[in-house]
């Protein structure tokens, strides 16, 4: 996967972030990127193509990644 620019992507942060568990995501160039908000744009950049977002999109939305169900 070739890799964009996030340089000067527009991060949107969840509405349900807080107390150290925030995350944004930002959209360039087909690809979707994941980063930890805390580090201030200073740490690393997860990527997922529009088909692999989608399919954690659906388990999410589903339950398949509930915390009670992961630490089975």
């Amino acid at each position: 996967m070739k890799r964009p620019d996030f340089s000067k992507a527009r991060w949107r942060k969840s509405n349900n972030s807080g107390d150290g568990g925030c995350v944004e995501v930002a959209y360039v160039e087909g690809v979707i990127g994941v980063r930890d908000t805390k580090d201030n744009g200073q740490g690393p950049v997860l990527m997922f193509n529009e088909l692999e977002w989608n399919a954690f999109l659906a388990g999410a939305g589903s339950g398949e990644f509930d915390i009670s169900r992961l630490e089975d």
